[in-house]
């Protein structure tokens, strides 16, 4: 499990990307550099990083699931992802 520190800094980015996202875009559109400059540095959304949403976990994210691959195999296994398996054959 991260610590509850690095999640919460990734949701708290999160929000600030998402607060900014319009002006930003409209100072991108006008080429108005020196204004998206002072923007602050979390609100760009190339800062964000894909966690798993149970354990915080950075690596190994599966995007269509939200989850890590540790806890998908886990998931999967006991039957708790509908549509998925494991392979046999």
């Amino acid at each position: 499990m991260a610590r509850k520190s690095l999640i919460a800094r990734e949701r708290k980015r999160e929000r600030m990307v998402a607060k900014y996202a319009e002006r930003r875009a409209a100072l991108k559109a006008a080429g108005d550099w020196e204004a998206l400059d002072a923007l602050p540095r979390n609100s760009n959304p190339i800062r964000l990083h894909n966690r798993c949403g149970l354990t915080g976990r950075p690596k190994g994210y599966m995007r269509k699931f939200g989850l890590c691959r540790v806890k998908f195999r886990e998931m999967a296994l006991d039957g708790k992802i509908p549509g998925v398996r494991k392979a046999s054959w």
